[in-house]
């Protein structure tokens, strides 16, 4: 243990070279608060994705066409091949989705949404999204009304002036009325989305044949591969496809969390590391200023030896001086890592993704701190041992 005389002098140390440790301090607070905020974010984007896990969600399987993330109707789905699915031993239901770009006027401003029509008697969908009504109430069978996203109820989101429940709303030149406004989501399209039935897209959309974008499945999980297999393998037949040469795809809900969350870790991982060569940097310029300091302070280490002072305990003086460079950087640095991240989490969350929110778990401000004071030790380690070797006889010629 370092005696209290030496962590004063290390301290006084530190003081008289204040300007020389404040860019240490500052080299090392750059890359802790960068790790710290995209540590922050990313451990928020994994509490959105373990939300999305719920256990309404888990027993669901989507199954889209191939390209254009289903919403090209040259490959879609019919209300045979709805039936096919739902037919499927392990499927206890299946519905169809429509998804449409609608024109929605208000006040002669005209904007293009993306408009989602369900059954309400399998409203399945709202179970993969985990929609909540927020007011008014939801769609009932044969409902011409429409629920709408959260945002607009907002001011200067999608118009000037927002709606209010039981407004009409203009969708591609004709009135409804709105019944309902669903929570937010936090993503920008998805609170701007517009809820209908297939019975309104089919009046909407009159003396058209409309393809099915989507097909939505309540499946037994117990054995949900299984179940997969057999969707693909009756839907190939169906459409007449050979195996690995589908235009559909099937993916079970954990399978989509778990594809989120691969890409995630690929994603933070890449950004650690950026952060980490920066926390490097800063290490090296540690090592450069200690390794300085011992230059500067050759007779005064002499002058210590001389009147008994040991090898451990210059060592100890010298570890001490890094270690609190470190220690301070990463104090300074979860302070402005925690300012930031706050405040990147409110202008995204107005820019309308709410979803992007970053965590602060006790452990992060810990590890954090813990991981800028051991930079500053291992990087002041070398300066110091060499500073405990000074030979007390040359150190006091030294010029």
């Amino acid at each position: 243990m370092i005696s209290r005389e030496s962590i004063n002098y290390s301290l006084r140390n530190i003081k008289q070279r204040k300007t020389r440790s404040a860019f240490t301090i500052i080299s090392i607070l750059a890359g802790i608060t960068t790790i710290f905020i995209f540590v922050s974010f990313g451990l928020g984007l994994y509490d959105y994705i373990e939300e999305m896990s719920s256990a309404s969600s888990a027993d669901k399987v989507l199954i889209q066409p191939k390209g254009f993330g289903g919403l090209d109707d040259t490959f879609a789905f019919s209300e045979d091949e709805v039936h096919v699915v739902e037919t499927t031993s392990g499927v206890y239901s299946a519905t169809g989705i429509y998804i449409k770009s609608v024109e929605v006027e208000k006040s002669g401003v005209k904007k293009y949404v993306s408009m989602m029509g369900y059954d309400p008697k399998k409203p399945l969908i709202m179970d993969v999204f985990n929609l909540d009504i927020y007011s008014g109430r939801e769609l009932q069978p044969g409902d011409m009304g429409v629920v709408v996203g959260y945002n607009y109820l907002l001011p200067d989101k999608i118009f000037t002036k927002p709606y209010e429940l039981n407004d009409n709303i203009i969708l591609n030149g004709q009135k409804f009325k709105i019944v309902g406004f669903y929570e937010a989501v936090g993503s920008a399209p998805d609170d701007a989305q517009i809820y209908v039935t297939n019975d309104f897209i089919d009046e909407l959309y009159a003396n058209t044949s409309l393809p099915y974008n989507w097909i939505v499945a309540k499946v037994d999980t117990s054995n949900i591969e299984r179940v997969v297999k057999d969707i693909e393998r009756n839907l190939r037949k169906e459409r007449g496809q050979e195996e690995g040469k589908e235009d559909f795809f099937v993916q079970s809900f954990d399978e989509m969390i778990e594809s989120y969350s691969t890409a995630l870790d690929i994603v933070v991982w890449f950004i650690l590391l950026i952060a980490l060569i920066s926390v490097f940097v800063s290490a090296i310029n540690t090592a450069n200023t200690m390794i300085t300091s011992v230059l500067e302070r050759v007779k005064e280490i002499g002058v210590m030896k001389s009147i008994g002072a040991q090898n451990s305990e210059i060592f100890k003086i010298f570890l001490f001086e890094s270690s609190f460079l470190g220690f301070v950087a990463g104090v300074l640095g979860v302070l402005f890592g925690l300012i930031l991240s706050f405040l990147g989490g409110k202008i995204i969350a107005s820019a309308g993704y709410g979803f992007l929110q970053p965590s602060f778990p006790f452990w992060l401000f810990i590890v954090c701190i813990g991981f800028a004071t051991l930079t500053g030790a291992i990087s002041g380690a070398l300066p110091a041992r060499s500073a405990s070797k000074v030979n007390p006889v040359d150190a006091l010629r030294y010029e």
